[in-house]
């Protein structure tokens, strides 16, 4: 997924209105001179969000500006300069803290990515991403996946079928019910099964499904799973792997791995703005 400023200027908008309130008191007394202020990396990672500082100095003001210095899915190291808002300095102290925030999630959530893959260290096997994200940051969450080098799974329940263990308990027949679902979609959406049993895999496979999920299953089972399942119905594996698992997962002949992780645990890369006035 690819952000583009259209895109995210009405949730940028809201956030900065929610952080905002009346006005920035804390302003009240400043002289309202132009001033440039540098995003600087505070510690390793992977950038993301570079996409982010140009909407909020659009909203604020008239007169903000933004200078990429450094472009998403680069490696910083601490002291680096990620990027220079120039704008009045109440609007630029007033976007501070959505900008830093949104930039340093993102940030984390690509370093965590990139960290995936390289645990994994197969490059037959496509780190994806969940649908475990907060409610009105999924787009930010998947772009910061894919500057992270993963890709997208669903972005929303619209995307695609997926039957997980939940809809397992209102099945009464897998095949009939792929089938009757075919005829409502269409031929332009595919359908996923999540499986936990032989049984369901057995059953997932003889539905001609175009993809299956093998749920909370060891590496063991997964390799071997892998091998009932036709070559041209893709695998996904998902269900409690971490960081520390991850690499026990390579060579099992998988498609895909996707991790909630990314998304739900996310740990921040620290991002700064640092501020000099025209004194």
């Amino acid at each position: 997924m690819i952000l583009s400023p259209s895109q995210l200027q009405p949730a940028i908008a809201n956030f900065l209105a929610e952080d905002l309130g009346r006005g920035d008191i804390s302003t009240l007394t400043l002289p309202n001179q132009l001033a440039t202020g540098e995003i600087i990396a505070k510690q390793a990672g992977i950038l993301a969000g570079q996409v982010i500082p140009p909407v909020v100095a659009q909203i604020l003001s008239e007169h903000g500006h933004y200078e990429a210095v450094i472009g998403d899915g680069t490696w910083v190291t601490p002291g680096t300069v990620v990027g220079r808002m120039t704008a009045p300095i109440v609007e630029l102290l007033a976007g501070e803290r959505v900008m830093l925030n949104l930039m340093q999630r993102m940030s984390g959530i690509a370093t965590a990515t990139d960290a995936a893959i390289k645990e994994l260290a197969d490059p037959k096997i496509v780190i994806l991403d969940t649908r475990k994200t907060l409610p009105g940051l999924r787009q930010f969450d998947k772009a910061a996946v894919v500057i992270g080098g993963g890709q997208n799974h669903r972005f929303g329940l619209d995307d695609a079928v997926m039957i997980k263990d939940n809809h397992w308990a209102l099945i009464d027949n897998l095949p009939t019910t792929v089938q009757a679902l075919r005829r409502q979609i269409g031929p332009t959406k595919i359908i996923e099964v999540e499986v936990e049993t032989r049984a369901q895999l057995q059953a997932a496979v003889a539905s001609q499904v175009e993809m299956i999920m093998i749920d909370n299953q060891s590496p063991a089972t997964v390799k071997a799973w892998r091998q009932l399942i036709p070559a041209p119905i893709k695998v996904e594996v998902s269900g409690g792997i971490t960081p520390t698992t991850l690499a026990q997962y390579a060579g099992t002949g998988v498609d895909y791995i996707s991790l909630g992780y990314l998304t739900h645990s996310v740990t921040a890369l620290d991002l700064s703005l640092e501020i000099e006035t025209d004194k």
